[in-house]
């Protein structure tokens, strides 16, 4: 797939058959509506486009109105939703910058400026919800009306179901703030993952008998918190078993080395033998999250923090011997070796 920020690049498609949204998450129902678009760009001969947004339009406007808990929380990195987007096949992917402009453009404006002048498109496939423009004015019944005006094909797709409930990012984000791991997985069609390059940390894990692998969540909201029993892969040929902490460590000195961010700290429960001395620091893994075991928690010192890692883990091995069989992750074991975005 190839990447594009904004849509003034020599090497875009001419024409393309789009679709535009947030896709935090990729989940089911985007899924559907991008196999879709891959048909109809096929019938049409042009590659398929997803046209998408960084920041989030809430994240922009809740930072315009110095209300941060306006935003959502955030599913997926941009790296992880770029990589699904990928493996759904399309062809191209637009990042549109969140900005002023764009969020101050009337609908007719992205139209012509965007959607034609900028893409080319000759097909735009939209959801039941779609709207766009300032104020977001317009609607699917305008983008029609432009497309029989202005010579290119509109659709709409309606909302995708699972066991009678409609699949959309906001439903996954409440079932990860639950922690139903399960519920995740039915709204995604795969477990939960979050990929990223291995940061040095404080190195206090080492230091309590637990060193970690270290990935730092971009956003400053995952959607996400907590300890999990978890799968890594990218460090050897097989997904290592672990747990991990997701969330800002409540024990740890908020000024240390990582600035109080968000981070994904992962322990191993057996520690690859073949990381070396440089150990994982660089590599890419992909993470993914099977079970919640708690919300983070606070310890009065390292000593009690040091006994309960030792019971997460623990309680990860029983997960993994009790709970979780090998067939369970044969489809979601896809190996980490996407480009470094």
């Amino acid at each position: 797939m190839k990447i594009f920020r904004g849509y003034q690049h020599p090497q875009l498609a001419p024409e393309c058959a789009l679709t535009i949204g947030n896709f935090d998450g990729v989940h089911r129902g985007h899924q559907a509506m991008l196999a879709l678009l891959k048909s109809e760009a096929r019938h049409r001969g042009v590659p398929s486009c997803a046209v998408t947004f960084e920041p989030h339009p809430r994240d922009y406007f809740a930072a315009l109105a110095r209300k941060p808990e306006l935003a959502p929380a955030r599913i997926a990195t941009l790296r992880d939703k770029l990589g699904e987007l990928d493996h759904c096949g399309i062809d191209q992917c637009v990042i549109l910058p969140f900005n002023a402009h764009l969020a101050s453009q009337s609908p007719d404006a992205f139209i012509q400026e965007v959607l034609l002048k900028g893409l080319g498109a000759r097909y735009v496939l939209v959801g039941d919800d779609f709207r766009f423009g300032a104020r977001r004015a317009g609607d699917y019944a305008m983008l029609d009306a432009a497309g029989v005006r202005l010579g290119f094909d509109v659709a709409r797709m309606n909302s995708y179901e699972v066991s009678n409930s409609r699949v959309s990012s906001s439903a996954v984000r409440e079932a990860l703030s639950h922690g139903d791991m399960a519920r995740v997985a039915a709204l995604l069609g795969r477990h939960y993952s979050i990929s990223g390059h291995v940061v040095h940390g404080r190195k206090l894990g080492r230091e309590l008998g637990f060193r970690t692998l270290n990935l730092r969540f971009s956003h400053w909201k995952p959607a996400a918190s907590g300890i999990f029993a978890v799968l890594v892969h990218g460090l050897a040929g097989q997904p290592v078993q672990g747990v991990a902490n997701l969330g800002i460590r409540p024990s740890i000195d908020p000024d240390d080395v990582n600035g109080g961010r968000v981070l994904l700290e992962t322990h191993c429960l057996d520690w690859p033998a073949s990381l070396g001395a440089q150990e994982a620091y660089g590599k890419i893994i992909r993470v993914e999250l099977l079970h919640k075991l708690h919300d983070e928690l606070k310890y009065d010192g390292l000593e009690s923090l040091k006994t309960g890692i030792a019971k997460d883990c623990g309680d990860a091995r029983a997960f993994f011997t009790q709970s979780f069989s090998a067939s369970m992750h044969t489809e979601t074991s896809r190996q980490t070796t996407r480009d470094r975005i």
